[in-house]
């Protein structure tokens, strides 16, 4: 079920994208890939009510979940780039 959620909102991006534009992730090294790749599935809103709790293990543990549970279509190669940036941009203080 969570992976047909998952493939209709890639489907129809429109509907994804639609409410985005009020919605702005920190500048950051790799922004860019974080708005790509999560918004495929999920508002980017997502990330900033998250910021207060996770850590970077939390951030991974969260991105390994988009992706092995919800299907996410995430390359691997890009997982360390979002979690370099969710960590510095959003990761709990240390």
């Amino acid at each position: 079920m969570n992976k047909t959620l998952c493939a209709l909102l890639v489907c129809w991006p429109v509907l994804a994208l639609a409410d985005e534009g009020a919605v702005k992730l920190r500048p950051g090294a790799n922004q860019e890939v974080v708005a790509r790749n999560c918004v495929a599935c999920h508002s980017l809103d997502y990330i900033q009510m998250n910021s207060r709790f996770l850590d970077r293990k939390g951030w991974e543990a969260s991105v390994t979940k988009m992706i092995k549970v919800m299907g996410a279509p995430i390359r691997e190669e890009d997982v360390p780039l979002i979690l370099d940036y969710l960590d510095q941009q959003y990761g709990k203080p240390k």
